[in-house]
């Protein structure tokens, strides 16, 4: 089975930040991959945008480099990169001053039927004086959309400080909140299970679902953002956006259509029934966690203190929380909820675990019997598990094992699986904004992580040490224990 490719209209895509890492490990790579697949059409251009100083033939070099570097030998030819080089071209500008943009308005079309996107990978603090400065410059056209990257705020009132900035020169419309997360193939395809599959949605109820988990685990440090980090943390990091827009898909209601409004305002409906984590219920409900010095596979690892050249810090690398949602469908149906860095592996996963069968025929000889479980693994191996009983061939009377209804997306299809950022950029260039998130969803979420924030203030403790290369913190083990259940750490 092969995946059909639709071009996209011509367009110009602008990348201010253009010189820098999510640029040259990201933005490139998956731009050339949808060239090559004659997605990219016509007189389309990439104008990647920076401050350096820099030769449009350094830049093309630069370009080349990080294709190299970052795109498999087997999917990339000479002719494919020269032929994708020549729709790149770079300009310096000052986009908080006055420098350049007259140089970027003449390169610039001046065909207004183009799509015309601005992909802002640049610090947050500079989302406001750039899209000013668009609007300013006159660079805008019917077509025109803006990308911004998280982090958006810090908390809810920096968020609205920002959605301000750049809604004064872009309607909500037009303006696209990127989360990778969601252009991951087996994150849309938790859709396509739910809501194209007569088998899932009658169960996906409280009357069925015993609970639900969420991991996001990295085995890595902070490599090199500490800077950033530090004033961020894990909650903030990646369970604010990330985390809970992968809860908002696995506990929404089916929406009427997949029109982009549509599937926002069913997920709007989770994260405003989220039950409030404060001070009251804080220690039942959360754990901080950060990493001590251990081992990895690549040997020994350095505690985050020392990643950070023994500054003293209380910023969490891991968090643990058990989310909970006042609706019908839910009710009663815990959501745990963990992320880190420094864990035993990289992993990205949703476990939905059903109830056990209420009585068992088969008699103690057969075996004990596992309860159902639906593993939709987002990293590194794209798939779906279905854990079901079955029973183990052979004579000798009824035994009962567990075993995997397993399909994995490299294996199922025979293409390459595109990066979620391909996907996403597409989308942008189309103007389908369903996979990204409206400000109200922005607003909702931190409404809702804020009181944690403070209640762990309040609390003035220190985050719990664990020993980097393991799964966090024995708390969080504590956490979900407590209730009986126990986290997914499936043999890999």
């Amino acid at each position: 089975m092969t995946a059909q490719t639709i071009p996209v209209d011509p367009f110009e895509l602008i990348v201010f930040g253009g010189t820098g890492d999510l640029s040259y490990r990201k933005l490139l790579p998956a731009l050339f991959h949808r060239d090559c697949a004659g997605q990219i059409v016509g007189p389309s251009r990439i104008l990647a945008v920076s401050r350096r100083d820099m030769s449009a033939e350094a830049f093309r070099n630069a370009t080349r480099d990080a294709i190299e570097r970052f795109v498999a030998a087997e999917d990339r030819t000479p002719e494919a990169v020269e032929h994708f080089l020549n729709r790149v071209c770079y300009t310096a500008v000052d986009g908080t001053g006055e420098a350049g943009w007259g140089e970027l308005k003449e390169k610039l079309s001046g065909d207004g039927e183009f799509v015309r996107a601005f992909y802002l990978a640049v610090n947050p603090e500079l989302f406001g004086p750039i899209c000013a400065n668009i609007g300013r410059h006159g660079l805008m056209n019917a077509e025109t959309r803006v990308v911004i990257e998280k982090p958006i705020g810090k908390d809810f009132e920096t968020a609205q400080a920002v959605n301000a900035a750049v809604g004064a020169v872009f309607d909500e419309h037009q303006i696209y909140r990127i989360d990778h997360y969601l252009g991951k193939e087996t994150v849309q395809n938790l859709m396509a299970l739910r809501f194209a599959n007569a088998l899932f949605e009658p169960l996906w109820n409280a009357a069925h679902i015993d609970h639900v988990q969420i991991t996001v685990a990295e085995n890595i440090g902070v490599e090199g953002r500490g800077g950033y980090y530090d004033t961020a943390g894990a909650l903030r990091d990646m369970v604010q956006n990330h985390i809970l827009q992968l809860l908002c898909l696995v506990a929404m209601e089916a929406p009427m259509s997949m029109d982009a409004d549509a599937v926002r305002d069913e997920k709007l409906k989770v994260l405003k029934a989220l039950v409030p984590i404060t001070g009251d219920n804080m220690e039942r409900m959360t754990v901080r966690g950060q990493y001590a010095a251990g081992a990895s596979a690549g040997g020994a690892v350095p505690a985050y203190q020392d990643e950070l050249d023994g500054d003293s810090s209380a910023t969490e690398t891991f968090v643990a929380l058990k989310a909970e949602i006042a609706n019908w469908r839910w009710a009663g149906v815990p959501f745990y909820l963990r992320t880190g860095k420094r864990l035993a592996d990289r992993v990205s996963e949703i476990v939905v675990a059903f109830h056990p069968i209420p009585h068992s025929i088969f008699g103690s000889g057969a075996g004990s019997i596992a309860a159902n479980h639906l593993v939709i693994r987002l990293q590194p191996d794209e798939g779906v598990k279905l854990w079901l009983m079955i029973k183990d061939p052979g004579p000798g009377g009824m035994r009962l094992k567990q075993v995997p209804l397993d399909m994995s997306f490299a294996q199922a299809f025979d293409s390459r699986n595109p990066d979620a950022y391909e996907r996403l950029l597409m989308d942008v260039i189309r103007g389908n904004p369903t996979l990204f998130m409206r400000r109200d969803e922005v607003d909702a979420a931190w409404q809702w992580v804020d009181p944690i924030l403070e209640a762990w203030k309040a609390g003035g403790e220190a985050p719990k040490s664990y020993t980097a290369g393991t799964w966090g913190p024995s708390a969080s083990v504590a956490l979900i224990e407590r209730d009986g259940r126990t986290w997914h750490e499936e043999s890999r």
